[in-house]
């Protein structure tokens, strides 16, 4: 587990450059587990590569992962990830989206974008979005890293999808993990090479803002209610500041069978 001080530098390196990368934050079985497990979804569910420049010719993703089995249960909460997502938002954050990317070979290049530019607020501003990307295999210029535009996340406007921009790459190590603030300009690498590389994207959002992927309606309640108390929070079982996603001043766990009281803030 990542120690405050350790936690505190990469929020400050988000704040100021947009981006940071916890080096060897994945424990190997758990790096080895997901991609073995990632192959079989994609055979049983017989997914296929996109259709469109965005989600890639070539490029095979996997959405909605929390239902797909316990296993994905361990990333949203992951203890060398989710501290530093909290110091990006706060503890109210959500589960935005949790999705598998594997860059085939000869994918292009994806559009250079920023996460939260379809939110109509004003640039810059405080995060709204905080996303992850966890590196399933080593992350090289040749394979499709992904790429970056240090400091872009304090312009005062979105890029211009389809524009080409001078960019980085987001080299790391497999199980090492890229964590980004939502106005942050990036976008997929190029594979030149003959291996997939694969990576898990997951994305949150602050507490009042809508989620990209509906956790409520996408995760059958019964799944939700395995959930641990910490990830029934994050996919929206909670209720943010006292006041947003109560039911008649009751928090969403009620539908889950646990009865505990809410304080509302008007109680507070």
């Amino acid at each position: 587990m990542l120690d405050p001080k350790t936690v505190d530098a990469h929020v400050e390196r988000i704040r100021k450059q947009g981006f940071t990368i916890i080096e060897n934050a994945i424990e190997p079985d758990l790096v080895a587990g997901l991609n073995d497990d990632l192959l079989r979804l994609e055979r049983e569910l017989e997914i296929k590569p996109g259709k469109n420049p965005f989600e890639g010719f070539k490029t095979v993703r996997i959405y909605n992962l929390l239902v797909h089995g316990k296993l994905y249960e361990r990333i949203p909460v992951h203890e060398n990830v989710l501290p530093v997502v909290e110091g990006v938002l706060d503890r109210g954050c959500l589960v935005s989206s949790l999705s598998s990317i594997g860059i085939d070979f000869d994918e292009i290049a994806q559009p250079i974008h920023a996460d939260d530019q379809l939110i109509p607020i004003k640039k810059p501003h405080v995060p709204t979005v905080c996303n992850t990307m966890w590196a399933l295999t080593d992350f090289t210029e040749a394979n499709g890293a992904t790429r970056i535009i240090p400091g872009s996340h304090l312009a005062d406007h979105s890029p211009e999808y389809g524009r080409d921009y001078e960019s980085i790459p987001a080299v790391m190590s497999r199980g090492s993990v890229l964590v980004w603030h939502g106005s942050l300009w990036h976008g997929g690498g190029a594979n030149r090479t003959r291996e997939r590389r694969v990576g898990i994207a997951m994305n949150y959002c602050a507490g009042y803002i809508r989620q990209q992927e509906n956790q409520q309606l996408g995760i059958p309640r019964e799944i939700a209610a395995g959930f641990c108390e910490r990830l029934k929070e994050l996919v929206g079982y909670g209720v943010y500041n006292g006041l947003i996603g109560h039911i008649d001043k009751t928090s969403p766990m009620a539908l889950l069978g646990q009865r505990e009281g809410t304080r509302m803030i008007w109680d507070v």
